[in-house]
This record gives C-alpha cells, sequence and structure tokens, in this order.
C-alpha cells in the first residue's frame, strides 16, 4: 500500500501541459476596450456619453446626405422642393469650376498633369523602401516647381498660351499654395533655425528679429505686406506676377513656425553627437547634413507636419488678396441665382469641409506611421 509520500509524488507533471490561449478578456478589441474606453469610472461615462450622442446625431445626418439627399437635378428647382437633404446636383454640377476656377476649358489637361506628375513625385519621395528617394526629393523640390508654374501658366515659344492668374482658382490653386509653402518654408525654415543658434551676432540677431517678426503678426498682416511691399524689393519696371506675393507671404510665415520648431529638435540632441562627428574629421556643414539634422528632424516630425496642416487649412486666407482658392470657389458658386435654396450652402461647406478633413487626414496619419516607423529599435 503505497505510503502518502508516495501518493503524492505520483500527481507531480514531469511533463508541460498545452499552452492555453489568455483569457478571454485580456485580448482583442475587448482587452483594447477595457483599456481605452472603460479603464475607469469616468472614462466609461464619457464613453457612453459620446456613443449615445453619435447614436443621436449620426443617423440623421447620414440620412440627411445619403437617402434624403438631391443627387441629380438641372437646376435648384428640386432642392428647394426637397429641403430636409443635401443637395448633392449642385456639387456636380459646379464641380468643373470648383476644380479649376476660370481656367480654359481646352487647356485644363495641363493642371491635370500637373496633378498627376506631382502626386507621382511625392509618392516617390515618401513611399518607405522605395529605391532612389532621394532623386525623387530633388526633383520634387527642384525640378517640379519650375516644370509646374511653366505648365501652368504657359509658355508662347514652345506652343502653351499663356494663362492669366486671373483666371487660376479652385482645387488646384489651393493645393499650389500651400506645396509651394511646403516646398520652399522647410529648407528655409532649417536655415533660419541653425542662424539662430549660429555663434556669429549678426546672423543670429537677423534670424531672431526675423522670426520672432513674423510669429508676433497675424498670417492676413503677412499677406497683406508682402501683397503690397514685395515689389518695392525688386528692380524698377519689374511687377510681379499677382500670384506670387501671396505665395512668398505663406512660405515665409510657415517658415518662422518651422525654424522653432527645427531649434527645438537640435536643442534635444546630446551635444556629444556633434563633438563625435568632428572627432571623425567632419566640418560644419557635412556634421549638421549627415549627423544633426537627420535626428533633430526626425524628432520634431510630429511638430512640422502639425504646421503644414495649419498651412494647409490657411491657404483660405489667400481669397483676401484676390486670389479663387478653392473655398473663394465655393462660395462664388453660391452666387448662382438657378442654384439658391437652403440647402445649398450646408451642402457646399459640407463637402468643404470633407475636402479638407481628407488631405489633414492624411498628413496626420502618414506622419504617425512614419514616427513609429523610425522609432523601431529606439525605444531605449
Amino acid at each position: 500500500m503505497p505510503t502518502p509520500a508516495t501518493a503524492g509524488a505520483a500527481y507531480v507533471r514531469r511533463a508541460s501541459g498545452p499552452i492555453l490561449p489568455p483569457p478571454l478578456l485580456s485580448r482583442g478589441a475587448i482587452a483594447w476596450a477595457r483599456a481605452n474606453l472603460f479603464s475607469s469610472p469616468l472614462s466609461s461615462a464619457i464613453t457612453l456619453a459620446l456613443v449615445a450622442f453619435g447614436l443621436w446625431a449620426l443617423p440623421p445626418l447620414i440620412a440627411w446626405a445619403t437617402t434624403r439627399a438631391v443627387w441629380s437635378a438641372p437646376d435648384g428647382a428640386l432642392c428647394r422642393a426637397h429641403q430636409d437633404g443635401a443637395c448633392w446636383a449642385f456639387i456636380a454640377h459646379k464641380l468643373d469650376y470648383l476644380r479649376y476656377g476660370s481656367y480654359p476649358i481646352a487647356e485644363r489637361w495641363r493642371v491635370n498633369a500637373v496633378e498627376i506628375v506631382g502626386a507621382a513625385l511625392i509618392g516617390w519621395m515618401l513611399w518607405p523602401g522605395v529605391p532612389r528617394r532621394g532623386l525623387g526629393a530633388v526633383l520634387f523640390f527642384v525640378s517640379f516647381p519650375i516644370f509646374a508654374f511653366a505648365l501652368l501658366h504657359g509658355v508662347e515659344g514652345v506652343g502653351l498660351p499663356v494663362v492669366d492668374t486671373l483666371l487660376w482658382g479652385g482645387v488646384f490653386v489651393s493645393l499650389a499654395t500651400a506645396l509651394v509653402g511646403i516646398v520652399f518654408s522647410l529648407p528655409l525654415g532649417v536655415l533660419l533655425a541653425l542662424g539662430r543658434r549660429s555663434g556669429l551676432p549678426i546672423v543670429r540677431a537677423m534670424s531672431v528679429v526675423f522670426i520672432e517678426f513674423v510669429r508676433g503678426v497675424p498670417f492676413i498682416t503677412v499677406l497683406y505686406m508682402a501683397n503690397n511691399m514685395l515689389p518695392l524689393f525688386l528692380p524698377p519696371g519689374w511687377v510681379p506676377d499677382r500670384f506670387i506675393p501671396p505665395l512668398v507671404g505663406t512660405a515665409l510665415f510657415s517658415a518662422a513656425y518651422l525654424a522653432e520648431e527645427v531649434r527645438g529638435g537640435l536643442q534635444s540632441l546630446d551635444k556629444g553627437q556633434s563633438e563625435g562627428a568632428m572627432a571623425l574629421g567632419l566640418g560644419y556643414w557635412r556634421m549638421t547634413g549627415l549627423v544633426v539634422l537627420p535626428q533633430a528632424l526626425t524628432r520634431v516630425i510630429p511638430g512640422i507636419v502639425n504646421i503644414f496642416i495649419g498651412l494647409f487649412k490657411d491657404t483660405t486666407l489667400v481669397a483676401i488678396v484676390a486670389m479663387v482658392d478653392f473655398l473663394a470657389a465655393m462660395d462664388n458658386a453660391f452666387k448662382d441665382t438657378t442654384w439658391g435654396g437652403p440647402t445649398i450652402l450646408p451642402t457646399g461647406y459640407f463637402f468643404a469641409a470633407l475636402f479638407y478633413f481628407v488631405f489633414c487626414y492624411g498628413m496626420s496619419r502618414y506622419s504617425a506611421a512614419m514616427e513609429r516607423r523610425r522609432a523601431v529599435g529606439r525605444a531605449g
């Protein structure tokens, strides 16, 4: 008869048991909801309140934009007769004007070509893993602006009729203003940040004065100053195109804010980075371009993208200097009396909000993805 000690030894496990899945409440969507939506009584109350608000507000909004909307009509009569839904027929009827403004119909292929080439270069430059991304960046920042302006404005010598910028308008003006601001403000902001940290007193003082002055005035003031004062700095008799001063003002305004973001990234770097580069025999510019700036810019990606998002939305302000951006084109479309009605304005502004949201949200998600990608291996 086995003793108690022997009987106990018979139940000792000598091999590993099967690996069991974690408890249901600690994995998947349920675990995420517990950690993010119901982590505390206050969090649970806020979540339930937002869910209740969504259930109350979203169904009528979706019905207004879809099932009760007017999708096709020759004029605004049908939309005036059905005032409980959006008038998407108005957007469809005015879509070409919202895209191109008064750009000649026969020449709109030039706008399409610029947008396609620009999108291809942006994809080449920003898509991770694509070979020779540096070449794509050079083409986008150096060659593309010249190509785009020549194609959009026209060059008589090569058979492209000139299209006056008075006829430019709509979506492509908003995109062009934002792209010009981004293309020129980023390198200028980097130079201003380096100038503010320079050991040369005159360079540092000029950088500080420019940054603080531009950041201390509203964007509208900068646009007015660029529109009225830029001709004073040009040779006598040379009148710049009306499209150029607002672009210059946009780039200068954005550069001042970018300079402060970049300066924050430079200050966050340990001094040993630059000292190690100098110990390897690198000069100032090679050290800055190869060691310091890549790390500094990586650390301030969210702030830089945030400024770009603000810049894209601020392009609506160029309407005060007679540029017809997308929102100004929408306001002009409202003046068509054949489409008058109480649902026209809500539909137009809702469509404009979707336009700006799509671009801004896309920039935000790309920034978050790049931040996560560059953070791999740097957690320590």
